[in-house]
């Protein structure tokens, strides 16, 4: 639409006018040169300054001036710093909860868990008792619920288990990396493997090698290192050399 409002000669030509309030309101920030202007509408001019301060590299001083109809004065309506096409801008805002990251949790820091968290769904607790079961058969239920390890309010839904598997397989701990690529035996057969329990076990387990870079991390079955517990130690020789100096044997003919 302003491209049809026609520009006000008063207000293009009040560039001190401009300036003078771009300086009274950028105090130690300072003002540039005049780097245009365009028509807001009619008799309404912002003319744009550069800001050079060196925080705020290709933003402009936005000065906006009006004249009322039928005046000869010109008046400013707003002055405002407003960021250019080019212009260095702080990184979009990000809600809290999809700003934490993998790894990002430090002590003290608290992360609730979302009603409609995918990643986990209600476990069996003791509001699942039918109201006519015997206390003793719910007694037997909840011994075996609590050794499958489902007794708690929240339990690892399907896709949350599939989530992790597939992020521990593409980490560090999984088949495909150089340390894996190099090694004698994969981590199925090694002694210090753990299985897991539960469906991720038939997949993972954890490292109990104090000597490798994996040591109480998830490993996938295939993944390896160079300290698979079939490596054996390299055999001494049977017989060591004669020594240098003969430092065992007693002469006996001094005696």
């Amino acid at each position: 639409m302003a491209a049809f409002l026609t520009l006000d000669r008063a207000c293009a030509e009040a560039v001190d006018l401009a300036r003078t309030a771009a300086v009274n309101r950028a105090g130690a920030m300072g003002v540039g040169a005049h780097c245009g202007m365009f028509v807001e509408d009619t008799r309404v001019v912002t003319h744009l300054f550069e800001c050079p301060h060196p925080g705020y590299p290709g933003w402009n001083w936005q000065v906006t001036v009006a004249r009322a109809s039928r005046a000869r004065a010109v008046t400013v309506n707003e002055v405002t710093l407003m960021p250019a096409t080019d212009a260095l801008l702080a990184p979009a805002w990000v809600p809290w909860s999809e700003r934490v990251g993998a790894g990002d949790l430090s002590p003290g820091v608290i992360m609730p868990t979302p009603d409609n968290d995918p990643r986990v769904e209600p476990g069996f607790t003791s509001a699942d008792m039918p109201p006519d079961m015997e206390p003793a058969d719910w007694a037997a239920t909840r011994a075996v619920v609590a050794e499958r390890g489902l007794g708690r309010e929240r339990v690892l839904s399907p896709f949350g288990r599939d989530e992790a598997a597939e992020r521990w397989l593409a980490g560090d701990g999984g088949p495909d990396n150089p340390m894996t690529a190099q090694a004698s035996g994969v981590c199925e057969t090694c002694a210090y493997f753990i299985s897991l329990s539960g469906s991720l076990g038939r997949v993972f387990g954890v490292c109990a090698n104090e000597y490798t870079p994996s040591d109480g991390h998830v490993v996938s079955r295939d993944h390896g290192c160079g300290a698979h517990s079939d490596i054996a130690e390299p055999g001494r020789s049977e017989q060591p050399p004669p020594p240098a100096w003969d430092t065992m044997s007693i002469d006996t003919s001094i005696f």
